[in-house]
């Protein structure tokens, strides 16, 4: 997860660096039923509206939230399916914040209404995420439900007015973009806290080189169109919280940006982002689904680390006998091809690796899904046209002058 505007502010008040602090323990994402009031299409559980045998109790919920209380995790998002479709979300909920987790929700939005939004409030969530998807139009196709986005925009507006930190998740594909500009506009008219652009996680482009892929020029059109987006709102004094996520690749991308449009900015930018270190999952992200099963992020459902019935997850998650998180914990990870190539392992890590194992089997092949080019993965911070006229005309002048 890149945290944008965290270092969009420091474009503009830089800080010291500092030492780095290493989290105390992983960040949870915790999918607690797999039912869902809606089938989206992107969704990676594949939920649906029914319920799905063998899901953890309440009791077993409770057992395994001590054991990562004792493994000092210090955040759970509580997800789904619809997470407010369990029975029991509100006393898992109360719990863990009575426990001193930092708690999330995950929720689609459509069924945050006037009848349960004083018990949202109560629990007193740090932070509600609600998908949108586009407009209404694209929003509801997505969804496959008429009336969806409404309903979702709806339960945003109730938490805002209740005082409950709200945010819109945007999952970008080639059939909504062209609603991102509305969205961010929509950020502006309802007041809307943070922003998440979700890159679908997804492979299959191979070798195409980037510089013309319609895909990557679209994600490489959208993420400018982010970077000036947030620019403006730190410079309005906003402070919106916006983050990206599923490609870590942004953050080197946002490196180049920074050098075009503040040149003397990007060797801070760039000690910052290498603090940062890129991508976290089976490291710092973590995931249990519905059954129990750990995964080394929300991407991995086909590959399971070991069962929280069997095994508690502080012990699981240690376990690197297990050759993916032997690799995702290594330092460097063992890449291989364009990202083994990479300049820029120390702030990427090398990108969410479930697309490189899905397209090729091998965990380690390089990411299909990074947009920037081989230029821009060089290493070294690549001169903006009007800079590299500069320096060809000085270079001509000297050169002459010798003459």
């Amino acid at each position: 997860m890149f945290r944008l505007s965290q270092y969009m502010r420091e474009v503009l008040a830089p800080t010291p660096l500092q030492p780095v602090r290493k989290p105390s323990g992983p960040v949870v994402i915790w999918n607690l039923i797999r039912r869902c009031n809606l089938t989206c299409k992107h969704c990676y559980t594949t939920s649906a509206d029914i319920n799905f045998p063998g899901e953890l109790t309440t009791p077993e919920i409770y057992a395994v939230m001590d054991d990562l209380k004792a493994f000092k995790v210090p955040v759970l998002i509580l997800s789904g399916g619809e997470p407010l479709l369990h029975p029991d979300i509100f006393a898992i909920s109360q719990r863990a914040r009575d426990m001193g987790f930092y708690v999330a929700l995950s929720s689609n939005g459509t069924l945050i209404n006037s009848s349960n939004i004083q018990q949202i409030a109560a629990i007193d969530y740090q932070y509600i995420g609600v998908s949108l998807d586009g407009m209404r139009e694209a929003h509801d196709k997505f969804r496959q439900k008429q009336g969806s986005f409404d309903a979702s925009l709806a339960g945003i507006r109730l938490c805002r007015d209740h005082g409950i930190k709200a945010g819109v998740r945007f999952t970008l594909t080639q059939d909504n973009a062209h609603d991102f500009d509305a969205l961010l506009q929509l950020m502006d008219d309802e007041d809307i806290d943070k922003f998440y652009l979700s890159h679908l996680n997804y492979g299959g482009r191979g070798n195409k080189n980037r510089k013309d892929d319609a895909e990557f020029q679209l994600t490489r059109k959208v993420m400018d169109t982010l970077f000036e987006k947030s620019l403006s709102w730190e410079r309005q004094g906003l402070h919106r919280e916006v983050v990206t996520g599923n490609n870590d690749a942004d953050a080197v991308y946002f490196l180049h940006w920074v050098k075009r449009r503040f040149p003397e900015m990007a060797e801070h930018i760039r000690a910052k982002l290498q603090q940062w270190g890129g991508n976290a999952s089976g490291v710092n992200v973590a995931n249990i689904d519905n059954l129990g099963n750990v995964h080394p992020d929300t991407f991995w459902w086909h590959y399971g680390l070991g069962n929280v019935r069997k095994r508690p997850f502080s012990e699981i998650w240690q376990d690197t006998s297990d050759p993916l998180m032997a690799g995702l914990k290594a330092s460097p990870r063992p890449l291989q091809g364009r990202c083994g190539r990479c300049g820029y392992q120390s702030i990427c890590n090398g990108n969410t690796r479930v697309r490189a194992q899905q397209l090729t089997g091998d965990f380690w092949a390089e990411d299909p899904g990074c947009y920037l080019d081989d230029e821009e993965i060089a290493g070294r911070l690549l001169p903006d046209q009007a800079q590299s006229k500069q320096i060809n005309a000085s270079s001509r002048t000297a050169d002459s002058t010798a003459a």
